[in-house]
């Protein structure tokens, strides 16, 4: 199986509240193929973002939903500490909540974590030793 990442899909308990804060909070471009109760963002990195019902997505996978924590985050790598920052701010002015201030790491970057209106925490991250070539990541081998 090829290492590879297409779509990653967020459990959402309203929809049109998710919808409006990636879209029209964060400013994501939302793709034609969003139909019905699937909402999908085009990405800068050929990959997407979904958002689908927390319940029927949980129905679908087949699992129980205990509705906590899932072990996963996602995050962001940015260029500098100042866009870490600025992405926490629109993040938080459109409707975000800040899980922690973002601070230096002990790894040798800077980042900090929102969550959005469902509760999905996301990283905001500048690592020194990872390369962004036009957003992406440039992972050595």
């Amino acid at each position: 199986m090829e290492p590879r990442l297409n779509i990653i899909t967020l459990g959402v308990t309203d929809l049109e509240r998710a919808r409006a804060f990636y879209r029209d909070g964060l400013g994501w471009p939302m793709s034609s193929a969003s139909v019905g109760d699937f909402v999908i963002f085009k990405l800068a990195t050929g990959t997407a973002l979904a958002l689908y019902p927390r319940a029927l997505l949980a129905e679908d996978a087949q699992v129980n939903d205990s509705g906590g924590f899932g072990g996963i985050t996602l995050a962001q790598n940015l260029g500098s500490p100042q866009e870490v920052d600025e992405g926490l701010a629109a993040a938080l002015a459109a409707g975000g909540r800040l899980l922690k201030a973002a601070r230096r790491a002990d790894w040798g970057g800077y980042s900090g974590y929102f969550a959005d209106p469902d509760g999905h925490p996301w990283e905001l991250a500048w690592n020194p030793y990872l390369e962004l070539i036009e957003g992406n990541l440039a992972l050595p081998d």
